[in-house]
């Protein structure tokens, strides 16, 4: 029953906020030399493929809890699946360990904190949340 009404309060804000998706982006560390990621980049490291930036410097994935509805467009935009089938993705490559899931961060505060005191950070956001010490590498295309 917690997961329906979880899973209908995250369609109702989904539905809601059709404007917080195309605002989604994807930041570094100000001082960090990324200028730009392809979806395709972006893709092999969210989903534990690669672990460094293409320069070859080890990359700090950030994520936000499970039930952030943020969370859940950001992985609906970039490979079209769910957190439950993220997280479901996760557990089979942790099993197998090939790889670790993006760092958890409870708040989108604690994420932006993070990722400006962490040079190899990086970590999606509201573009909202924009602030010094931050460096914008993708943006979601509105997807109308």
């Amino acid at each position: 029953m917690k997961r329906l009404v979880l899973a209908l309060l995250t369609t109702a804000w989904l539905a809601w906020s059709h404007g917080v998706r195309a605002e989604l982006v994807v930041v570094v560390n100000a001082e960090n030399p990324v200028t730009e990621l392809s979806s395709r980049q972006l893709i092999d490291l969210y989903m534990g493929r690669f672990n460094a930036y293409p320069d070859g410097t080890a990359v700090l994935t950030t994520d936000l809890p499970a039930d952030n509805p943020l969370r859940e467009a950001f992985y609906r935009q970039l490979v079209g699946k769910s957190v439950a089938q993220i997280n479901a993705y996760w557990a089979r490559l942790l099993f197998t360990g090939k790889s670790e899931p993006p760092y958890t961060i409870s708040s989108i505060n604690g994420v932006t904190d993070y990722v400006k005191k962490n040079k190899n950070a990086i970590a999606y956001i509201n573009e909202a949340e924009l602030s010094t010490g931050l460096k914008v590498v993708y943006r979601f295309e509105d997807p109308k």
